[in-house]
Formats: C-alpha cells, sequence, structure tokens
C-alpha cells in the first residue's frame, strides 16, 4: 500500500516533469501560447516518468549484467547539476553513434580538474554544460576496452536522457541501482509507484 506522502511527492515530480517538457516544446516552436496548457494536462495524466532500456556489455558490470540488463530509467528532460548528480548512473546519447545511447555512471560535472594517471595527459577543467561519465568495470583496460569519457572525452550535460534506478538481470536478479544519495531519495516514489517487476521480465531479452 502506498502511502499518502509518496503519491503526494510522486505527483509533486510529474507537475515537475509535465511544465518542463510543455516548456521545451513551447521554446522549440512546437507548440503555441495556446496549447501549452493543454500539453502541461496531457503529459501530466497520460505521460509516466519512467520508460524501459535495455543495455548490454561488460562497461557497466557488475551494476548491469554483462549479458544484458532491462532498466527502468527515470526520464530527465534536462539534464543539468540540479537534476543530475555525481555518481547517478545515467543514460546518454552516444557521442560516436548518434542512433544509440550509452549507460555509465557520472564521474564529474562543470568546473572539475581532470588529471590523469597518465603523465603524457595535461590536466584541464570542464567546461559548463560538460561532464565526465566512466564505466563501472573496473577490470577492463581504460581507453582500450572501457568505452567512456576516457576514450571519447567530455560528454555534453544536455546529452543525459535519463538515470536508470532499477536493473533486472534475471527472473531472480534485481534490484535499485546505486545513484547518488540525492538522487536516490529523490527518486523513491516513482521507483515506489512505477516500478513493475512483472512488466519488466516480459520485456527481458536474455
Amino acid at each position: 500500500m502506498v502511502s499518502l506522502s509518496t503519491w503526494l511527492r510522486y505527483l509533486g515530480h510529474k507537475v515537475v516533469y509535465s511544465a518542463s517538457i510543455s516548456w521545451k516544446s513551447y521554446k522549440r516552436g512546437q507548440i503555441t501560447d495556446r496549447e501549452v496548457r493543454d500539453a502541461l494536462w496531457k503529459n501530466f495524466f497520460q505521460g509516466k516518468l519512467t520508460y524501459l532500456h535495455w543495455n548490454k556489455g561488460a562497461e557497466m558490470a557488475p551494476t548491469i549484467g554483462v549479458q544484458g540488463g532491462t532498466l527502468l530509467v527515470r526520464k530527465i528532460p534536462a539534464a543539468d547539476p540540479t537534476h543530475v548528480f555525481i555518481g547517478d548512473v545515467v543514460v546518454l546519447k552516444d557521442p560516436e553513434k548518434s542512433d544509440n545511447y550509452l549507460v555509465r555512471r557520472l564521474a564529474a560535472i562543470e568546473g572539475y580538474e581532470m588529471v590523469s594517471t597518465d603523465e603524457k595527459d595535461e590536466p584541464f577543467v570542464l567546461e559548463k554544460n560538460e561532464c565526465w561519465v566512466l564505466s563501472d568495470n573496473e577490470n577492463l583496460k581504460p581507453k582500450q576496452e572501457a568505452v567512456d569519457s576516457r576514450t571519447f572525452g567530455p560528454v555534453l550535460m544536455t546529452d543525459i536522457v535519463g538515470r536508470v534506478i532499477y536493473c533486472l538481470r534475471t527472473a531472480v536478479d534485481h534490484g535499485p541501482v546505486q545513484n547518488s544519495h540525492f538522487s536516490m531519495r529523490k527518486d523513491s516514489p516513482v521507483l515506489e509507484i512505477e516500478l513493475d517487476v512483472d512488466e519488466m521480465a516480459r520485456s527481458h531479452k536474455a
């Protein structure tokens, strides 16, 4: 039984998400002044705050199984340092393949100085809207096997489309994903209301 406080927090998240999506569409010229209110109500009543995403590969093991995992992803309509945080597992557009998406952990954001263990690499500071993402699998060789910012460099925060909040590796191996403390607290009502393990199991490809 979901508590009233959880429902209220969840509905608050829906209001913020609906407003953000509607405002984004308005700024892009996709809807007119008159259509903003309709878009707001439509997103609020019909839209979910999560979607399912399939991910496979060794880069995020053990968080996500090498054989693949069905992920519950919290939508992030406008990624910036107030919406995603260091330590979050995020879904972002692949900087090398525009039609592909990667799942990586956010390791640093704008303003952070990046210093490499390789003395040949010069230190640098991440610029505004830039971030650094890393694979979880420490057994992979940096710049060779781990396809992350050590390979392709900084990525834009605006290329982040979601935060992974739950992973189903197999029917008997699933659970919440370890994100930053702030994000896990923020996402808890969304997880409690929108998580459907049976639906995730039906969508699982492994």
